[in-house]
C-alpha cells in the first residue's frame, strides 16, 4: 500500500525566492537575469524540495556499491547505483543526499514521521541525474544502473528514487548509507599569496574542530628538514547566511577551514608540504604530501608566468546535472590548466567561482575539482555577484545572486591578503608585476573607501622594479562589446570607468582584466572611448593607454556579442578560454589567450617598453614641472 506524507513548509514564500532567483529583472542586477540564454540556471534550483511527496512503493529499490569508500586515502570515488521502479517513467531521477538522515526541524509534515524513512528529505541533494540516461529502455524495463562520483565531503550520503519529475518529485525507494573511512580528513588545499612577498598560505577544509584536534602544516624546503607551523579554524553557521535557498533549503554544515602562514620562504625555492591534525589521543591525522614553488622577490628579475580567468563555475565529472546544464566548459578550464602545470606560477580566478547561488554543497565540489591547481601554485580569487549580492545586505548591487551567501562562504575558504576580508580589495607583488585586485560588488567610485585603495595600490608600485602593473575586478568597469552593455548603450557596467579611467591613465596602467560576461575580447590601447594607437599585436615605445580584457569565459554559459561594430575590439571569441601573461623581463611581456578546449593560442600581443617609457609624460598623465633650476 502505498503511503503519502505532505511536507508543508511556507510554499508560497520560498516559491516566491525560487522564482526571484530565476526570473530577477533588476535594472541594475546581473545582467544574465534579463537573458535566459545566457543565464542558465543553478541546477539544484530547479528541484521543488517544498513539493515533495512520500510514494514508498515496497517492489521499488535503489542500492548503491561499494558502501565505504576511501579505503586507500582517495577522497574521490565512482560508485553503482542500481534502480528498480515497477512503474517507470522517463521524468523519474535519482538523487544523492548527504547527511544521509536529515534533521527535519523546520519542516512541519502533516503526520508522523514513519521511522523506516531514511533519509528524511529537506535539503537539496547534491547532485542528480535522470533514470534514463544509462538505459534508453528504462521507461519499459524499469531497470537502471548509473555511475556516480562521490567525494569526500565529511557526512554519510543515501540515494533517492524519484518519480514526478523535479517540479513534483515523489519518493520511491531510498538506498543503502555510503560513506568514506575518514570523513573528518584534511582535504582540498588552497595556497594563496601572503601579505608579505615571503609568505604563502595554506587553507583546507576538514571535519576537526578545535576541541577534537589541533591543525597545522608539516612543511620545508623540499628535501631538507621540515617545520611545523600552526593554523588558524573558522567556519560559519546558517545564521550567518542572508537568506534562502543558504539559509533554508541549500543549506549544510560546512565543515572547519584552516589557514597557516608559511613565512620566511626564499625566492623560487620548492617546498614540500603536508596537512596534520594532532587528535587529544596524541595521534595525527595526516594528508598526502603536496609541494609549491615560493614567490620572487618585487621586481626580481626572472621568468614570471601568470593565468587570468573568471567564471568558471563547477561540473561534474559523472556527466550529472551541473556538467550537462550548468557549466559545459569548467571542466575544460580546468583540466587544460592541470595539464599545464609547472608551466605557469600563479593564477587569478577573478570572481563567480562555484556559482553555488545559495546551495552550500557545492563549495566543497568546486575546491575538489581545482585542488590540482590550487595546491601546487597560488590561486588568487576575487569576488563576483555570485559569491556577494544580496538584497540590503551592503552589497553595491541589490539582487539575489548569491543565494543568500553574501559573500561568507567565499570570505572564509579562499584566503585573500586584504585588510577586512568583507571588503575583496587587495594587492599582490609578484615578481615584476603588481596586481591591484578590486571588488566589483562593493562602490567603487571616486570617494569611497574602495577608490582610495584602488588609487593607493596603483600609486605607491615601483615601476622601476614592477613595470608590469594590472588592474583585475569581477565586473567590466572598462569596455566590453557583450550584448546587454550594448543595449545599455554604455558598454559597460553602468558607472564602470567613469571614476577609474583618469586613475588607469594616471598610473598608466598596463591590462585591466574583467569577467562577468562569459565569454574573451581585447581592446585596443584605449583612453576615453578611444584607441589611442593602431598598434594591434606589438606594443612598443610610450605608454599611452591601458588594454582592456574580457575574460570570463572560464566555464559558465557563454554570453552572446551585439551585432554593432565597436572600433575599439581587436579580438573577440565565444567561447570558453583563459589568459596567461608571460613576463620575461622588466622590458617584454607576452600575452597569450588559449581555448579551454584545446590549450592552443587564438590571440596574443607583446609589450616591448623601457622604464623611460613609462615615466615620459602622455595624455592625461603628465608630471608637473618647474621652470626653476
Amino acid at each position: 500500500m502505498e503511503m503519502k506524507l505532505k511536507l508543508v513548509i511556507v510554499s508560497a514564500f520560498i516559491s516566491c525566492v525560487l522564482s526571484i532567483l530565476v526570473e530577477s529583472n533588476n535594472v541594475h542586477g546581473d545582467f544574465y537575469t534579463n537573458n535566459q540564454e545566457m543565464m542558465g540556471v543553478q541546477p539544484l534550483s530547479k528541484i521543488f524540495m517544498h513539493e515533495l511527496e512520500l510514494g514508498i512503493h515496497p517492489e521499488a529499490s535503489i542500492t548503491a556499491i561499494p558502501n565505504l569508500l576511501g579505503l586507500k586515502k582517495q577522497s574521490s570515488e565512482w560508485i553503482t547505483v542500481n534502480v528498480k521502479h515497477p512503474n517507470p517513467t522517463a521524468n523519474d531521477w535519482v538523487a544523492v543526499f548527504s547527511p544521509a538522515t536529515f534533521n527535519a526541524s523546520t519542516y512541519a509534515p502533516t503526520i508522523g514521521n514513519p521511522k523506516y524513512l531514511t533519509p528524511l528529505l529537506v535539503s537539496a541533494p547534491i547532485k542528480y541525474k535522470f533514470a534514463n540516461e544509462s538505459n534508453p529502455d528504462y521507461v519499459n524495463t524499469g531497470l537502471g544502473s548509473l555511475k556516480f562520483r562521490l567525494i569526500n565531503q565529511r557526512y554519510d550520503f543515501a540515494f533517492g528514487l524519484f518519480s514526478g519529475g523535479l517540479a513534483k518529485p515523489k519518493l520511491i525507494a531510498t538506498s543503502n548509507k555510503i560513506s568514506f573511512a575518514n570523513p573528518k580528513a584534511p582535504l582540498y588545499p588552497r595556497l594563496a599569496l601572503g601579505k608579505s612577498w615571503d609568505e604563502m598560505t595554506v587553507t583546507w577544509t576538514s571535519d576537526y574542530d578545535i576541541n577534537e584536534a589541533i591543525p597545522f602544516v608539516k612543511w620545508g624546503l623540499a628535501g631538507e628538514t621540515q617545520t611545523r607551523s600552526p593554523a588558524g579554524t573558522l567556519t560559519f553557521t546558517q545564521t550567518s547566511m542572508c537568506g534562502p535557498p543558504a539559509r533554508t533549503v541549500g543549506w549544510r554544515e560546512p565543515g572547519f577551514f584552516h589557514t597557516s602562514f608559511l613565512k620566511n620562504l626564499w625566492p623560487n625555492q620548492k617546498y614540500t608540504y603536508k596537512l596534520g591534525h594532532k587528535l587529544t589521543d596524541g595521534t595525527y591525522v595526516w594528508s598526502k604530501r603536496y609541494s609549491f614553488t615560493a614567490p620572487p622577490y618585487p621586481g626580481q628579475n626572472s621568468l614570471q608566468r601568470v593565468i587570468i580567468f573568471g567564471d568558471t563555475g563547477k561540473a561534474e565529472r559523472d556527466g550529472s546535472n551541473e556538467y550537462q546544464n550548468y557549466q559545459p566548459g569548467s571542466l575544460n578550464t580546468t583540466d587544460t590548466l592541470i595539464k599545464d602545470l609547472g608551466n605557469y606560477d600563479i593564477v587569478f580566478h577573478i570572481g563567480d567561482l562555484p556559482y553555488a547561488n545559495g546551495f552550500l554543497s557545492q563549495w566543497d565540489q568546486f575546491t575538489e575539482m581545482v585542488e590540482p591547481i590550487a595546491s601546487a601554485v597560488p590561486y588568487m580569487v576575487a569576488s563576483g555577484n555570485h559569491e556577494r549580492d544580496w538584497p540590503n545586505s551592503g552589497s553595491f548591487y541589490n539582487t539575489p545572486d548569491s543565494g543568500g551567501e553574501c559573500g561568507v562562504p567565499a570570505e572564509i575558504m579562499f584566503y585573500v591578503p586584504a585588510e577586512n576580508r568583507a571588503n575583496y580589495w587587495y594587492s599582490v607583488d609578484y615578481g615584476m608585476f603588481r596586481f591591484c585586485i578590486g571588488d566589483s560588488e562593493h562602490d567603487w567610485r571616486e570617494g569611497t573607501e574602495q577608490y582610495q585603495f584602488i588609487e593607493k595600490c596603483f600609486a605607491t608600485t615601483d615601476r622601476q622594479k614592477q613595470p608590469w602593473l594590472i588592474f583585475a575586478t569581477h565586473r567590466v568597469l572598462g569596455y566590453s562589446s557583450n550584448e546587454w552593455y550594448a543595449q545599455q548603450g554604455s558598454f559597460e557596467e553602468p558607472m564602470g570607468r567613469s571614476s577609474l579611467q583618469k586613475l588607469w591613465q594616471k598610473y598608466r596602467v598596463d591590462i585591466a582584466y574583467y569577467g562577468h560576461v562569459h565569454s574573451y575580447e581585447r581592446t585596443c590601447l584605449m583612453y576615453e572611448n578611444i584607441c589611442v594607437s593602431s598598434a594591434t599585436s606589438h606594443f612598443s615605445g610610450l605608454w599611452n593607454g591601458t588594454i582592456h580584457v574580457v575574460v570570463g569565459g572560464g566555464g559558465s554559459h557563454l554570453s552572446k556579442f551585439t551585432s554593432l561594430k565597436t572600433t575599439w575590439s581587436i579580438y573577440k571569441d565565444y567561447d570558453f578560454g583563459f589568459v596567461k601573461m608571460t613576463a620575461f623581463n622588466h622590458t617584454s611581456l607576452l600575452f597569450e589567450y588559449k581555448k579551454s578546449s584545446d590549450g592552443n593560442v587564438y590571440d596574443s600581443f607583446t609589450i616591448t617598453r623601457e622604464y623611460m617609457d613609462v615615466l615620459a609624460c602622455t595624455i592625461g598623465s603628465c608630471a608637473p614641472i618647474t621652470l626653476a633650476t
